[in-house]
């Protein structure tokens, strides 16, 4: 009975420990086997989601760039935004995009057709505000106005630019700085001073019967209020707007409050980041 006895319960020892080993062997290939499984499944899902925020990021950048480079253009009349300081961009009817002395502002996303500068100091010409430009895109600076020992003219087709005095004083010489007269195919026509203290060409200035005049007086660097009214008197433009006023770097180095006393006949405030259309009076 006896040998009976021990060969089963070894049958039956045998078969239990085959038993645990398929279990387990089984339970560690279906372990090994959904591991990669997963891991690709994560890797897919996390593929899928970069892949979407990639696109929703290009999508919205896309959008955001688009709107922010759409200009309106007004066929009839150039576009003149202030910027501050002595900064302008101004759209002429043809869509051109003109950047005055760029440093104030924000407004630089539009593709450039014409960079003017005064002159060399850093708050007159930070070009590096400008982000684009179009291919046949020119700048003129103090040295092309001045070249030749003469204030020279430029005509670009859609906008003549005369360079005129600008300087006479101590921080400012007249043989390094310029002022601009900028004519439009409408036949408006904008004086920007730039840095300056009244020059021996204003008084002759009344002949080109100026639609606009854009006239410093920080009275620091340059002339202040009194004198650049005495400017304005002599220029007699239509319109006479007084920038660069401060030094002060909040909003965008402009001083409502101080350009309110500007003392000038036809005054036209026009504040940091306002658009005003140049028109022609005949």
């Amino acid at each position: 009975m006896k040998k009976l006895i021990i060969p089963l319960l070894m049958v039956i020892m045998l078969f239990c420990s085959c038993g645990d080993s398929q279990g387990s062997s089984s339970e560690s290939t279906a372990g090994a086997s959904s591991s990669p499984q997963s891991s690709l499944a994560d890797s897919s899902s996390e593929a899928s989601s970069a892949e979407t925020t990639t696109a929703e990021t290009t999508a919205v950048t896309s959008e955001t760039t688009t709107a922010t480079t759409q200009l309106t253009v007004n066929k009839d009349a150039p576009t003149l935004m202030y910027l501050g300081h002595a900064s302008l961009r101004i759209v002429t009817e043809q869509g051109k995009v003109i950047y005055v002395d760029p440093y104030a502002g924000s407004a630089y996303d539009a593709p450039a057709d014409l960079i003017l500068m005064t002159h060399a100091h850093a708050d007159h010409s930070g070009t590096w505000r400008i982000k684009n430009k179009n291919q046949d895109c020119q700048t003129i600076t103090q040295k092309e106005a001045l070249e030749g020992g003469k204030h020279n003219s430029f005509d670009l087709g859609f906008v003549k630019v005369q360079a005129v005095e600008a300087g006479y004083n101590e921080n400012h010489d007249v043989k390094e700085c310029v002022g601009y007269v900028l004519t439009f195919a409408n036949g408006s026509t904008v004086y920007i001073s730039g840095d300056t203290s009244k020059t021996p060409q204003m008084s002759k200035m009344a002949e080109m019967k100026l639609d606009y005049a854009f006239f410093c007086c920080d009275g620091e660097y340059n002339m202040g209020l009194a004198e650049a009214a005495e400017c304005a008197k002599l220029v007699g433009a239509k319109h006479n707007i007084p920038y660069h006023n401060t030094m002060n770097e909040a909003n965008d180095q402009f001083d409502k409050e101080k350009a309110e006393q500007f003392d000038a006949p036809n005054k036209l405030i026009v504040d940091s980041g306002e658009q005003i259309t140049l028109e022609h009076a005949a």
